[in-house]
């Protein structure tokens, strides 16, 4: 699948919809070997000109809502910031790994990691903007982590009229994959095409990416941009590769019965 900077596909049936909000992308180059074992069985690393990339992108999180129904109040809108890596499968589809996420809500939390195992992690965290400066901070709240943290100071810049290859590489992303509980599965997104602006990176403290299992920067990131923001639709869970099935020698009764005749789902 090439790099579009538009959806491929739209997702006609969301399960999710969310506004993402003044997203600032932080990008290291990392070698495809060292991000290898960190990603899900049945992905390869996704590359740009033989280099792939870790991410640490902070953003807002608004209006989460299930099924096109409104967006829950206080628990739909939080702060939260992703490292991410880039990854694509056997179906050639371009995708992202979270290999963590932090968020200030506890309940957002408790449902990415139960119903999704996604690795959300709860975190006190503030967003706050000052002219054309903002700043995230995140400091993780669950036992054994207390030390993993951010602090991340941006200037916004002017927008870009044409944003290049490699950007829309980082941001033009139509989709995850995650172990989910039957296997590898991707979930794909659509949104707006993203507008883009340039950031200057003021201030980068963050151990975030040593706690993910990746090397800890070395020197300056190679791309920070800055968005204010697109409304995205998260469709369902697919399989990455077809599961086998299992012949049964009894017959299936009660509860059993029923979930023979239901779509499969995650």
């Amino acid at each position: 699948m090439r790099i579009t900077p538009e959806a491929p596909a739209e997702v006609r049936s969301p399960l999710l919809t969310q506004r993402w909000l003044d997203l600032t992308f932080i990008h290291w180059a990392v070698d495809p070997a060292v991000v290898a074992p960190l990603l899900p069985h049945g992905l390869t690393a996704d590359t740009y000109d033989g280099v792939t990339y870790a991410g640490l992108v902070a953003f807002r999180m608004e209006k989460v809502s299930w099924l096109r129904l409104p967006g829950v109040p206080y628990f739909g809108s939080f702060p939260e910031t992703n490292v991410r890596l880039y990854s694509v499968d056997a179906y050639g589809r371009r995708g992202v790994v979270f290999r963590s996420m932090d968020a200030s809500r506890l309940v957002p939390v408790l449902l990415g990691r139960l119903g999704f195992r996604l690795p959300y992690l709860w975190s006190r965290m503030d967003i706050r903007a000052d002219g054309d400066t903002i700043t995230y901070r995140s400091s993780r709240r669950r036992p054994g982590t207390a030390r993993a943290r951010s602090r991340i100071v941006a200037r916004v810049g002017q927008p870009i009229s044409e944003p290049t290859e490699l950007e829309h590489f980082l941001t033009a992303r139509w989709g995850m994959h995650n172990a989910f509980s039957r296997g590898t599965g991707y979930l794909a997104n659509d949104h707006p095409r993203w507008p883009l602006h340039r950031a200057e990176l003021i201030t980068c403290e963050e151990n975030l990416l040593a706690a993910a299992g990746l090397p800890a920067p070395d020197g300056p990131p190679v791309s920070v941009l800055y968005s204010p923001g697109v409304p995205v639709r998260l469709g369902r869970p697919t399989d990455l590769t077809p599961r086998s099935r299992v012949p049964r020698t009894a017959p299936r009764r009660g509860w059993c019965r029923i979930r023979q005749r239901l779509p499969c789902s995650w």
